[in-house]
């Protein structure tokens, strides 16, 4: 070995190791890992609803709902799904809701002669009441886009047209963000909402621009937590499986 070459093996044999000092926390792993609040435990049975679901509708018991002007529900019940009796008016959860996580299961009917755009399968589901998810009958069944099932009716058309044939049954899994109001009554932030229509993203985190309106423009007004809403819309559509979380 040459003399330069050994020179430089002494001085790094000499060299001190260069791992982290005990105790320091910026090369101590455990500095950046959370331990706690442990989330909770949530068991998730297949194609049932989570364990800290609040069970809105199981196929059988319509009483966490009641009548648009208050009463019995009167749509019928049987098959496990709960169907809506035109005519009869819209029905709402007697609990009231903010933000949510939202899953529910409908079917539009399969009778389509003489019925096309928002003619066939319409109905609605309105968050705080006032806010709507559009329910329609969208398969080869043409309507202005932000009109259209998977759509913020007349603010927000669909990512995707992603729905099946009448008569099978389609979901909306749904992330719900209320609007916020100041004490004085003004808007601190709009209302988000994220939905999957049969698993396929159509909303994602949309600001929505204010209550659902059929003419004119959206706008706010303050308002506390609210039920969910089901509209009747002179179609006989089908509901089942409804539950959510609260965030």
């Amino acid at each position: 070995m040459t003399r330069p070459l050994l020179m430089a093996a002494c001085l790094l044999a000499a060299a001190p190791a260069l791992a982290a000092p005990k105790g320091d926390p910026a090369r101590d792993p455990a500095t950046t890992e959370a331990w706690t609040p442990e989330p909770a435990i949530v068991a998730t049975p297949p194609g049932g609803a989570p364990s800290d679901a609040i069970v809105l509708f199981d196929g059988k018991d319509t009483s966490a709902w009641e009548a648009e002007q208050g009463g019995r529900v009167p749509w019928t019940v049987a098959h496990g799904a709960m169907t809506v009796v035109p005519g009869s008016k819209g029905i709402r959860t007697r609990e009231k809701f903010c933000d949510i996580q939202l899953h529910v299961e409908w079917r539009s009917p399969t009778e389509t002669k003489g019925f096309e755009g928002q003619d066939r399968g319409n109905s609605g589901i309105f968050l705080q009441e006032l806010y709507e998810l559009q329910v329609l009958d969208s398969y080869r069944n043409p309507t202005y886009a932000n009109g259209q099932a998977g759509s913020i009716y007349k603010q927000a058309m669909p990512l995707a047209n992603a729905s099946r044939p009448p008569g099978e049954w389609q979901t909306y899994d749904v992330i719900w963000k209320a609007p916020r109001f100041s004490p004085g009554g003004g808007l601190i932030s709009p209302a988000r909402i994220t939905v999957l229509h049969n698993g396929v993203l159509v909303q994602n985190d949309t600001v929505v621009s204010g209550k659902t309106e059929y003419i004119g423009a959206p706008s706010y007004a303050p308002h506390d937590c609210a039920p969910l809403y089901l509209q009747e819309h002179a179609s006989k559509v089908s509901y089942r499986n409804i539950w959510v979380r609260k965030l």
